[in-house]
């Protein structure tokens, strides 16, 4: 009698542990569409709102050796359809290290366009989207691309306030206002999405458009850091939610969960960063394009290969 009743009261643990199990996955399951559908409300405006792209397919290739190729483009739109490419920069990612690299490309640098000649490379997306820019970079440079993610300046601030709610710390060289819609004082500052979004875009100073990459690769890298953090993990499906109407992309919910899984586990990998084109490889000149930024074409091809392949110890 005695062995019965153990065995029963086994049997009832087992179900109230499994029905615990099942509870906290339903709870989860509603949290995550809850907050999904709260951040979707307070983006419901985007220009990529509505499902599907209007872009031409993207023939990025299939990830080699667990490394991910991310062709990430940021735009400003203004009502208009297509805008020129302010941000240009290449997302690195290898799923078995966990390493992050980012690579910036100026926007004035002068390269051949297929179909379209001599050109300031942000023109590529204005022609055709992600993926003539896509052709653009293998052409000239010989990398190869899997995925992109056009994101709109607009949903750039929604997102920040969403990851970092407190705001960002940041140390400003100077006073900023030119161009941006803002002031924003030098010294040490803690700016919200509306204030980084300005800080990112600023370049009318004499650093340019020097400045505003490393501006980017710095609040992109601090932005990653809270992302990571618990706070950050439990945001992620409102995040996702403001996200959705302002970015247009091919990456599938398979390698976006890999690459989020891959970013909590490698926490403590520092953001590794290069600007195209590098020291001492090109210089400035006015074509029929305007002013731009010649290059040495083999130099930084090889420097950015180089940066994308080369894994950290």
């Amino acid at each position: 009698m005695k062995r019965r009743e153990r065995k029963s009261a086994k049997r009832k643990w087992r179900r109230r542990v499994l029905l615990f199990i099942f509870v906290c996955i339903i709870a989860v399951g509603a949290y995550a569409i809850t907050q999904y559908y709260q951040g979707l409300s307070i983006a419901k405006e985007g220009p990529y709102k509505d499902d599907g792209t209007t872009f031409v397919p993207f023939e990025g290739s299939e990830p080699q050796f667990g490394e991910i190729n991310v062709l990430m483009i940021g735009s400003d739109t203004r009502g208009e359809e297509r805008g020129l490419s302010d941000t240009i920069m290449i997302a690195h990612y290898n799923q078995d290290t966990h390493d992050i690299k980012l690579a910036s490309i100026m926007r004035d640098t002068y390269v051949e366009i297929p179909g379209h000649g001599m050109q300031k490379i942000n023109a590529a997306f204005a022609f055709d989207g992600p993926e003539l820019l896509r052709q653009t970079l293998k052409q000239n440079f010989d990398i190869d691309l899997n995925y992109y993610a056009v994101v709109d300046f607009e949903g750039f601030s929604k997102i920040a306030d969403i990851i970092a709610p407190n705001g960002i710390e940041v140390d400003i060289p100077h006073q900023m206002s030119e161009g941006i819609g803002m002031t924003l004082e030098p010294g040490e500052q803690v700016l919200n999405g509306d204030e980084l979004l300005g800080y990112v875009r600023f370049r009318k100073d004499a650093d340019g458009d020097y400045g505003r990459v490393q501006r980017q690769q710095e609040i992109i890298t601090k932005l990653k850091d809270e992302v990571v953090s618990l706070q950050g993990f439990v945001k992620l499906p409102k995040l996702l939610g403001v996200a959705d109407p302002y970015v247009d992309t091919n990456v599938d919910n398979k390698t976006i969960l890999t690459i989020g899984k891959g970013l909590i586990s490698g926490s403590e990998h520092p953001i590794e960063t290069l600007r195209i084109p590098v020291d001492n490889s090109f210089w400035n000149a006015r074509t029929d394009a305007g002013a731009v930024l010649e290059i040495d074409i083999e130099q930084n091809k090889q420097a950015l290969q180089e940066f994308l392949s080369a894994d950290t110890e």
